[in-house]
């Protein structure tokens, strides 16, 4: 269920691409491997992309798209206004078939440990993998990290399959970016998203918990992955869920939806689509790592509401980042790279991903009790250390 489209490739060639997109290597121990996970035929099934140390990748070389198929950019640069032609024809030689640094299929790291399991939640109109540079950071560290592919319309695009009547076989069903319609109330909407969202977080965990246990667990995609390699190498112990946005409020709920989740890493919360009642109730340990230009004076009152019986929160500003900054949309570049992200922070893009990945880390090692060697925030260079703030900053202060 890759894009291997030679096509699409040659097209890329011979027009430029007017947009690069080139995430680094992951700099921890490990190669990383990565698989598609689809359980479930319907669209209550569960959809993610599974990220994992792997044993070393010299004779590993299937190569790994940034983008599974054509239809996730055509969605994406829909969402944006590239509406009819632009949209459909021109999305995949804007940005080529980036590749990514990870090893599709890799054999899953031997031994006899249990890894920590990360399960992260993807921002609006965002798809699996919008977030790989991080979540190969996090792998290479010794994670597991599942990186769901939401169905409740806040992802550009994505799919599932029909349950299929006798003698016919399955078809794929696309589900649409779902848009706030005139004299529909936002907040009806999101809220309700918002609780599927965690909902499907949760199930990602059960899934995964039946793998870890040897039951036969039927993988849709067929990625070539071997689910078996799984079994009793998960630690259910240390589970921790992570999200970026609207996958931040979708992290946030999912501490209160099950007690499985030990903590959260939280990237710039989107807090409008969460009640009122929730926030007394979430009790747990949380990393909030915020950007200057998104947060507001409203919404960092709301996130000071939690965790009122004094659980470690902890909020970062990084300077020089925006929202999209704490995505793989950082890394692209071009005269049409804000056309697709947005724009762009004054930071390196890679000093930022080292802030994220260092702070994520050292909170992580600390909350889920994991003994590893980590980078720390301290230990990166001054440059870096100067751009990070404890506690919250607004460019604008008068924000509301």
């Amino acid at each position: 269920m890759t894009w291997s489209s030679a096509s699409h490739s040659r097209a890329a060639i011979h027009m430029g691409s007017a947009v690069s997109l080139t995430i680094p290597p992951a700099a921890g121990a490990h190669p990383v491997g990565c698989t598609d996970v689809m359980v479930g035929a319907g669209k209550e099934g569960c959809f993610f992309r599974l990220f994992y140390p792997c044993s070393s990748s010299e004779d590993q070389k299937a190569p790994t798209p940034w983008c599974p198929r054509p239809n996730y950019l055509a969605s994406l640069m829909g969402i944006r206004g590239w509406e009819g032609r632009a949209a459909q024809y021109g999305a995949s030689f804007i940005l080529g078939n980036p590749q990514i640094p990870v090893t599709w299929n890799g054999n899953f790291l031997l031994g006899t440990d249990r890894k920590p399991l990360v399960i992260f939640s993807h921002g609006l109109g965002a798809f699996r993998t919008v977030y790989s540079s991080l979540c190969m950071e996090l792998a290479s560290h010794g994670f597991l990290v599942a990186a769901l592919e939401h169905r409740d319309g806040s992802a550009c695009a994505t799919y599932h399959f029909s349950e299929g009547n006798a003698g016919t076989s399955p078809q794929e069903i696309w589900v649409p970016f779902k848009k706030v319609q005139p004299g529909m109330k936002e907040f009806y909407l999101r809220n309700y998203q918002v609780h599927q969202r965690a909902s499907e977080c949760v199930r990602a965990v059960r899934i995964l918990e039946d793998i870890d246990a040897g039951q036969q667990v039927s993988n849709i995609v067929e990625s070539g992955f071997s689910l078996d390699a799984l079994k009793d190498r998960i630690d259910f112990n240390r589970v921790a869920v992570m999200g970026h946005s609207f996958g931040g409020a979708t992290a946030l709920l999912s501490l209160v939806k099950d007690n499985i989740f030990r903590c959260a890493v939280v990237l710039d919360a989107w807090m409008f689509p969460l009640e009122d009642n929730c926030y007394p109730n979430i009790q747990k340990p949380i990393l909030l790592i915020n950007t200057e230009t998104f947060q507001t004076r409203k919404s960092i009152k709301q996130i000071k509401r939690m965790n009122s019986d004094g659980a470690d929160l902890k909020y970062l500003t990084v300077q020089g980042c925006v929202h999209q900054s704490q995505t793989d949309f950082a890394f692209l570049t071009g005269y049409l790279a804000s056309k697709i992200a947005g724009p762009q922070g004054s930071m390196d893009p890679h000093h930022c991903l080292k802030i994220h990945v260092a702070s994520s880390l050292h909170f992580l090692n600390k909350h889920l009790d994991l003994a590893k060697s980590i980078p720390k925030l301290e230990d990166l260079r001054e440059v870096i250390q100067a751009q990070v703030i404890c506690g919250f900053s607004l460019i604008n202060d008068s924000k509301l």
